[in-house]
């Protein structure tokens, strides 16, 4: 029989309000995201062009 849900038997719950992440990187800013129309927007250096970014929401 062919399970139809996407869990995994026994696997532990993970409250999904808060996760925690370990990123290792060059260096960080910590910014508030502005509205741009219909989305946001966030304003980085321009020495960061072409750079790869990772953004995580904290609240």
């Amino acid at each position: 029989m062919q399970r139809t849900d996407k869990t995994k038997p026994n696997a532990p719950s993970i409250p999904r309000s808060h996760v925690k992440f370990e990123v290792f990187g060059q260096e960080m800013i910590e910014k508030q995201v502005k509205r741009s129309s219909n989305s946001g927007r966030i304003y980085l250096p321009s020495e960061w062009v072409g750079k790869s970014v990772k953004i995580i929401r904290l609240d």
